[in-house]
């Protein structure tokens, strides 16, 4: 059956369209019953140093960007608290408090998340790895497709490294958009399966699982994160799954959920996180 619930989704005031009760109204009329509000947690004192921060200003979306543990908690604890009204006034529509966080390998960081998870106490918790930190300077996945082929293989690397040790910190709930690095063009050749299949072991030794999601069926490339060779990994290791489609919008709630449902049967998934 098509899973009739949704934990990845962004909101106004982070980088969504759509308020949160607008998002809980349409999910009500896709008949879930549930719906998890995951925006985004992303903390490094040098983000405001990057290259995309400013594209971001331009966009409208900064505000998803902190350099402090303190002024990210300026921004999560009204939200929180918002989701908590908003679930007063909904009462047939469960409402889960997530976040997606943004991974960073660094002890300092590490000791300012786990302090956070104890103000915030939130109901789950979903990693990514939208950032690489190279020279000294950190880096998205628009910053390596411009980058030249050699530094572009390295930082490949260390993108599927960072997933791999990710998952093996045992923070998260399940991971998000494993093979992120395809919406830019890269990391879809066969020598990346070595890199895919280390992650997605420790992946599975951490008890962690991972989301398919179904934002990524575009024409140019029709098919979710991850890719099908993945998946096939993801199988092989009985890692648990679980549909999501990376809602921004309300319109996005529940999108591709039937096709991503007959290809968890073509791939022999079995295990499914609830």
């Amino acid at each position: 059956m098509t899973q009739k619930y949704s934990l990845h989704t962004h909101t106004i005031g982070f980088d969504g369209r759509d308020s949160v009760q607008t998002m809980v109204n349409c999910s009500r009329q896709l008949g879930f019953n549930t719906i998890g509000i995951s925006n985004h947690f992303i903390v490094n004192a040098d983000i405001k140093n990057s290259k995309m921060y400013s594209f971001a200003i331009r966009g409208g979306y900064d505000t998803i960007y902190s350099e402090s543990f303190d002024e990210v908690l300026t921004r999560f604890i009204p939200h929180y608290e918002e989701l908590e009204r908003i679930q007063e006034l909904n009462k047939n529509t469960r409402i889960l408090r997530g976040m997606e966080v943004d991974f960073f390998n660094i002890p300092k960081w590490r000791y300012g998340f786990e302090r956070i998870l104890g103000i915030l106490t939130p109901d789950y918790l979903i990693g990514s790895a939208h950032f690489i930190e190279y020279d000294g300077k950190i880096l998205n996945m628009h910053d390596l497709e411009k980058s030249s082929p050699d530094i572009q293989d390295l930082l490949l690397q260390k993108y599927w490294k960072n997933v791999a040790v990710a998952a093996e910190s045992g923070l998260f709930t399940w991971m998000a958009h494993l093979d992120l690095p395809k919406k830019v063009g890269l990391g879809r050749d066969k020598k990346w399966a070595e890199y895919e299949n280390m992650a997605v072991e420790a992946i599975a030794k951490s008890g962690t699982a991972i989301e398919i999601n179904t934002s990524f069926y575009k024409p140019d490339c029709y098919e979710p994160y991850p890719s099908n060779r993945i998946l096939k990994m993801v199988a092989k290791n009985n890692v648990p799954v679980l549909l999501s489609d990376d809602a921004h919008n309300a319109k996005d709630l529940g999108r591709n959920f039937d096709e991503a449902s007959q290809l968890i049967k073509y791939m022999n998934l079995r295990t499914f996180s609830r």
